[in-house]
């Protein structure tokens, strides 16, 4: 067995080029992926006049992302004034914004209403919050549903809703929806999040001719105007070989097939949202990182200068990630290694027992599909920084869309007591 199963985003030479000039570990985003992935979704669901992609800004926070997707007609779906901030910094504001947030603070809601963003209600007992912190609703507003029980696609659970945090009930939605009616709000929008990472092509055409049942149900029942049905996220990414990715067209087709079963013979008509932060950005985005150290014990380990900090995912999901050794692509696959970091834990493994070609120190690896939940999800256990991130552009340049952390990045917080002055002033100065 040969090569490596799934085309790398970049291949040894341009690898080599970009560690020589950012350094290692790096994430690195492809803009002809995104922008193509991003035109897919649209002429997907071309046939609903209303459609938009909110781009879920917690999978790749950086500006550079969030202005190519805008410029592709994406909006940003927040989860805290933070990512509202960065929206905006951006030029994305108004109803291009959406703040779909739980357990939130006022200060969110108060941003949020100053730059316009929809509000999208996790519960019910927010409601009063709002009314007591911020005032009057606006007049559209959206509430998250969660129907409990399981999902089900072709007879198997893809899901299980009653095990999630988010949402409310139905009946809370009801209750809800009538509440606000008599505060004043005049539209109303439907959300739900039900599976995460689904491969087939069924997750959202089902969950649509749920979510379109009960918008018709609840127009009849309470007389309100919704006007909108968010799908949220939930469209996966093929992570491993010989996996099938989603057909975003075909989705797109059988969400507009429920549509015309549900919808238009009960004379409604709203728009179609969605938040695939994963399906866009997963499959653009790549890790480059250098095998630093090679052991060999009970397994034989290549020790890379990225870890967990950099990419979370395998470490707390168990999640799979291809791995191809940059230097020796193409050739056999008579190695079997663990790809592991430097942090102090032993789930800091990027691939267990892993068949590559033969590798050894100064090897390139580069960790496929980490453009999204990949450098957002960073932190600094063991007093790890957190790397650059580089844009590889369409006109074949690259540029640095965020370097990367420095010690005095990391020591920057600590500076609160005298104490902690001095010794900051002093590692500047050893420094």
């Amino acid at each position: 067995m040969t090569g490596s199963a799934k085309p790398p985003l970049v291949h040894a030479a341009r690898a080599h080029q970009l560690a020589l000039d950012y350094g290692t570990p790096i994430h690195i985003y492809d803009e002809k992926s995104i922008r193509e992935r991003a035109r897919a979704l649209n002429a997907a669901f071309a046939w609903n006049h209303g459609f938009r992609e909110y781009f879920a800004v917690k999978a790749t926070p950086n500006p550079a992302i969030l202005s190519i997707l805008a410029q592709e007609g994406c909006g940003c779906d927040c989860a805290t004034a933070t990512e509202l901030m960065l929206a905006d910094a951006c030029g994305i504001t108004g109803d291009a914004l959406m703040l779909s947030s739980n357990d939130t603070p006022a200060e969110d809601y108060w941003l949020a209403r100053d730059l316009g963003a929809i509000i999208n209600f996790d519960a019910d007992d927010m409601l009063g919050f709002w009314e007591e912190h911020v005032g009057a609703f606006p007049e559209r507003v959206c509430c998250r549903v969660n129907p409990g029980g399981d999902f089900q696609v072709a007879n198997a659970i893809i899901g299980t809703p009653e095990d999630s945090k988010f949402g409310m009930t139905v009946d809370q939605l009801k209750t809800s929806f009538a509440y606000l009616r008599n505060r004043g709000v005049r539209e109303f929008g439907i959300h739900a999040f039900l599976a995460s990472n689904t491969l087939g092509n069924d997750y959202y055409p089902q969950l649509a001719h749920r979510l379109f049942e009960l918008v018709r149900d609840l127009t009849a029942e309470l007389g309100v105007r919704i006007t909108f049905v968010d799908l949220s996220g939930g469209v996966g990414v093929a992570y491993e070989p010989g996996q099938e990715e989603p057909d975003i067209a075909q989705i797109g087709e059988g969400v507009r097939r429920a549509y015309e079963e549900v919808l238009v013979p009960a004379g409604i008509e709203l728009d179609i949202y969605a938040e695939l932060g994963r399906w866009l950005l997963g499959p653009a985005g790549a890790l480059l990182t250098r095998v630093i150290h090679h052991k060999v014990t009970y397994h034989d380990y290549l020790g890379v200068d990225a870890c967990a900090a950099n990419f979370m995912r395998p470490a707390i999901y168990d999640a799979y990630h291809h791995v191809t050794s940059l230097d020796h692509e193409g050739e056999p696959l008579e190695g079997c290694y663990s790809v592991v970091g430097g942090l102090c834990e032993n789930n800091d493994q990027f691939a267990r027992d892993r068949a590559l070609p033969k590798t050894d120190t100064g090897d390139l690896l580069l960790i496929h599909d980490t453009g999204a939940h990949g450098h957002s999800m960073g932190y600094n256990y063991n007093g790890k920084l957190r790397s650059a991130e580089v844009l590889l552009c369409e006109d074949g340049t690259d540029r640095l869309i965020r370097r990367a952390e420095r010690v005095d990045d990391y020591l920057a917080t600590l500076d609160v007591t005298p104490e902690g002055r001095a010794l900051l002033a002093d590692t500047k100065r050893k420094r």
